[in-house]
């Protein structure tokens, strides 16, 4: 008895031995030892409030806090909550019935330490014609981890722009919402359909 009991404990020392230190342990140890590793746990952010995002959207945008204010108590309306995340940058677009657009800016959310670098770019086709350079103001909602963001959006954008114009349009992708308050110069009038691609590096082709 004492010997089949000291081979089984022989063989379990030698399996154990011949794994990669560290393997035995759980496999998601690694993961969590990450903290940029998204897991399906991460159900909860903390929320920006409609106060924080109308002085921060001021202050990104160079405009009035009524003017933001009301772009963003819209989007409260149309959404139900509040966001969990912001996204504040510049960006520049054309269109000749099909249209390109890149831009540039900083993710922020309450449990990071620092805010994150991200570009975005895409293309559209529909009856749009002009240019415009805009700052832009993003409402993020549904994320939860910063690397969620970065992935193709579809989106309908109807939009009519002029000097110091103001615009609101809407894309979704995986229960995740971003709504982008644009304001700028230049002229652009139409409405088209098109994708947004977010990315961690800037991309030349906007898909």
């Amino acid at each position: 008895m004492h010997r089949r009991q000291l081979i089984r404990t022989s063989v379990g020392l030698a399996a154990a031995s011949a794994l990669p230190v560290g393997l035995g342990a759980c496999a998601t140890r690694g993961e969590a030892a990450n903290p940029n590793y998204p897991i399906a746990s991460d159900q909860t952010a903390k929320a920006y409030t409609f106060d924080e995002l109308v002085a921060a959207g001021s202050r990104e945008l160079g405009i009035a806090s009524e003017a933001i204010g009301g772009a963003i108590e819209r989007i409260f309306a149309d959404q139900g909550d509040a966001p969990t995340a912001y996204i504040a940058g510049e960006e520049a677009a054309g269109a000749v019935v099909a249209g390109l657009r890149y831009g540039r800016g900083a993710l922020h959310m309450k449990d990071m330490s620092a805010s994150r670098e991200v570009f975005w770019q895409g293309a559209s086709i529909g009856w749009d014609w002009g240019g415009n350079a805009s700052r832009v103001f993003t409402l993020v909602y549904g994320l939860y981890h910063p690397d969620m963001l970065y992935r193709r959006y579809p989106g309908v954008e109807g939009s009519a722009y002029a000097v110091a114009g103001l615009g609101v349009n809407y894309q979704r992708a995986d229960g995740i919402v971003l709504a982008p308050v644009r304001t700028g110069v230049g002229l652009r009038l139409g409405a088209n359909v098109g994708t947004m691609s977010y990315s961690r590096q800037r991309n030349i082709l906007p898909f």
